[in-house]
């Protein structure tokens, strides 16, 4: 079967290929000489693209240095002297109590009939010193009445800061009635007179002591073996709790706490046989502020060049502090050695820092740097790359501390 093709001779194939009709060769010249669209929407794009990350380094600009503090090991083993709450090494006491029971086999009992005792705080509001003679009475707000056996002067104060001292009171009555818990105290002898708000006390700890009739007995050897144990078991729930008395910026030296333990009367166990052997544990301590502790060793320090600039000790494990005596809650002076090696780390003032250098240049702000000893080394960052000096306002510059060991 033959085609079109077969039968048009090839000379005239040709001919036909081309359109015949004088529009359609005008239209498809106009169609050959049509210029390109000029490419607005790509345009577009690019722009975009353009202007979204120059925003970008505007939006992630960056003034900023990264400051590492100069650190220094030192070996200590000096002197000091330490005043209450005030002076340039100041230091403050406080105390944690416990107390720890065990059930043991009882071997029969005993009469008694003794009286509770304990530790109260006498605060004084009036301008002038309060002497209180011995025998003075104490009243808690259930009514029971204590009494101090030696005569005490308690200094003068303000309702702001009372004068204050501590002293050991008695019940005036045998009997467990008396070991009451920590209360405030009032002095029936000034009722009806100025000081009978002015003179008041208070106790942090129990009364304890307090007996009367039969009282479970255990054998001697079984109690001493149970006390033992209980004052192992009480030494580190001690330690524990008066590292929650310290507050922010104190650190407690090793060798500055002292441990008192004390037998509690034995009282019936609720299981039939046994006795509750107690033991109670005080412990106190003395701290001291972080940087003023720190300063002072820095400048007892021989060799080491030290002008005063603020510092921190980052760790007190490798100190060890000695006293003949350790202070009572009425002295003012502390006494004692430390020995050991400190670790100390210079203070960094972000604001003092950015002050230095606001409004430099990149070369310039690394030399002002160079001239604080408390820096051990600083990175300095600006963004975008562009950028070569820091802004005149220092609030606008952002100086971060590289983080160091804390107590």
């Amino acid at each position: 079967m033959r085609t079109l093709n077969d039968i048009i001779p090839p000379s005239r194939r040709k001919e036909t290929s081309q359109p015949t009709n004088p529009a359609s060769r005008e239209l498809l010249n106009l169609s050959a000489d049509k210029p390109p669209k000029f490419p607005y929407v790509t345009l577009l794009v690019v722009a975009l693209v353009v202007a979204v990350s120059i925003g970008a380094l505007f939006y992630f600009s960056t003034t900023k240095v990264e400051v590492t503090p100069s650190t220094v090991s030192a070996a200590v083993q000096s002197s000091f002297s330490a005043n209450k709450s005030s002076g340039d090494l100041p230091f403050e006491i406080i105390t944690a109590q416990k107390i720890a029971s065990q059930s043991v086999k009882g071997s029969g009992t005993k009469t008694v009939n003794s009286s509770a005792s304990g530790t109260i705080t006498i605060y004084n509001t009036q301008a002038k010193a309060q002497k209180l003679v011995a025998n003075t009475r104490f009243a808690t707000v259930a009514g029971l009445i204590f009494r101090i056996r030696s005569a005490v002067t308690v200094p003068g104060g303000t309702s702001a800061n009372p004068g204050s001292t501590t002293a050991k009171v008695y019940a005036d009555k045998p009997g467990s009635s008396y070991n009451v818990g920590p209360t405030s105290f009032t002095v029936p002898g000034f009722a009806g007179m100025p000081q009978e708000t002015m003179v008041y006390a208070r106790s942090s700890s129990a009364m304890t002591g307090g007996a009367s009739g039969n009282t479970p007995i255990v054998d001697t050897d079984l109690e001493t073996q149970a006390r033992g144990a209980l004052k192992t078991a009480l030494a580190p729930d001690l330690l524990a709790s008066i590292q929650t008395q310290i507050p922010a910026g104190y650190v407690l030296v090793p060798g500055s706490a002292t441990t008192v333990y004390e037998e509690l009367a034995s009282a019936p166990s609720s299981t039939t046989g046994m006795v509750e052997v107690k033991e109670q544990g005080t412990i106190t301590a003395i701290i001291f502020p972080n940087t003023a502790l720190a300063k002072a060793i820095a400048s007892s320090v021989a060799g080491l060049v030290y002008q005063g600039e603020p510092l921190t000790l980052t760790s007190t494990d490798n100190l060890l502090l000695a006293a003949v005596d350790m202070p009572g809650p009425d002295d003012e002076i502390f006494s004692f050695t430390l020995a050991g090696t400190a670790s100390l780390v210079h203070t960094v003032d972000p604001d003092r820092i950015a002050a230095a250098i606001a409004g430099r240049t990149r070369s310039a702000a690394e030399v002002a740097l160079t001239n604080y000893p408390e820096i051990k080394r600083a990175v300095i960052i600006l963004r975008p790359f562009w950028r070569q000096t820091f802004p005149q306002d220092p609030s606008s510059i952002n100086v971060v501390i590289a983080s160091a060991l804390t107590i």
